[in-house]
């Protein structure tokens, strides 16, 4: 049967009353659910930490696709889980389930027959069972070692079928046991990157001044002898807007920007008539080429600047990092 949105007959009041009535029945099955947690998502988190190998999480349906989703987001977090497929578990990928694992089975009913099939080989291999499950009397609430209750009242749906309600319980759970294991094994946003390298959140926290800054050749440097018109030619030649003034060791002096030579002449100083030493900024900003190159990035936001000198703990200038360097390596 097809319907047009824009038929004649479409109450508009009508859709947003299910609308907000589907958004509240949800809100409050969570606040129930998380007025219920206890000691045995205490015990889940526990059993969850002291496996030795990888949490095997398993549904079908709907809570099947909640489940893959439970899988990526704990693994994403410091708990290497994935997913398997229980109908499929049943014709061979139960291989992939180890003694050293720990399953986490999502069904609302607590009756899911591929499930329910799949609980004796579990007990067999001594693989201890955590169930998210709404039946708390059910098949597989009786089997697992541990049962998270994620049953709700009734579905946001209005016909109180399709699993709506429920499965965000479920996801809620999910997102709860790895909150609750990320804080336990200390897991930081370092950690994080790293497992998502190909994100912002990587570029921001993985990249380092040494992966972006210009070094060698490509460093503006003048000595403190240098004459302005020196000094002028290859601020331009290198395209960053400043140059670092070096003593004869390589050790920075200071620095000339554009900024200065603006303040120069409006000051009414002859800057023809006076070095790169006269007219440096002695003690310029800089940053070591192991920090982040969040950290060079959050220096030139604060100081208000466009360029960082990048020196070694002995002061010697190994390069600068220009905010264009780090829009290109989508740090910013």
């Amino acid at each position: 049967m097809s319907f047009s949105p824009h038929a004649p007959g479409l109450d508009a009041q009508r859709v947003l009353r299910l609308g907000r009535d589907a958004c509240a029945v949800e809100a409050a099955a969570l606040t129930h659910m998380a007025e219920r947690l206890g000691e045995a998502f205490v015990q889940a988190v526990r059993r969850i930490l002291a496996t030795r190998g990888r949490v095997v999480v398993m549904g079908m349906g709907k809570s099947g696709h909640v489940g893959r989703k439970i899988a990526a987001t704990l693994a994403s977090t410091g708990t290497p889980a994935f997913f398997v497929h229980p109908a499929e578990a049943s014709h061979g990928d139960l291989g992939m389930v180890t003694s050293h694992d720990l399953v986490v089975a999502l069904s609302n009913s607590g009756e899911s027959h591929e499930i329910t099939t799949l609980l004796p080989m579990l007990k067999r291999q001594g693989v201890p069972l955590v169930a998210l499950t709404g039946g708390m009397q059910s098949t597989l609430a009786r089997h697992a070692d541990v049962v998270l209750d994620c049953s709700v009242e009734r579905e946001a749906c209005p016909l109180n079928l399709a699993p709506t309600a429920s499965t965000t319980a479920q996801i809620a759970m999910g997102d709860a046991l790895a909150v609750a294991l990320l804080d336990a094994r200390g897991f930081r946003a370092e950690d994080f990157a790293r497992s998502h390298p190909g994100g912002a959140l990587g570029r921001r926290l993985l990249t380092l001044v040494r992966d972006v800054m210009r070094r060698g050749d490509e460093v503006p440097c003048v000595p403190p002898e240098a004459s302005f018109s020196t000094l002028m030619r290859e601020i331009s030649a290198k395209g960053v807007g400043a140059a670092a003034v070096v003593d004869d060791a390589g050790r920075l002096q200071g620095i000339f920007t554009d900024g200065d030579l603006r303040r120069c002449i409006e000051g009414g100083m002859n800057v023809l008539a006076m070095n790169a030493g006269a007219l440096m900024h002695a003690g310029p900003r800089t940053i070591a080429a192991d920090a982040l190159a969040a950290d060079a990035a959050q220096l030139m936001e604060q100081h208000r600047i466009t360029s960082v000198l990048v020196t070694d703990p002995d002061g010697m200038l190994v390069g600068i990092v220009h905010i264009g360097d780090l829009m290109r390596a989508k740090v910013i």
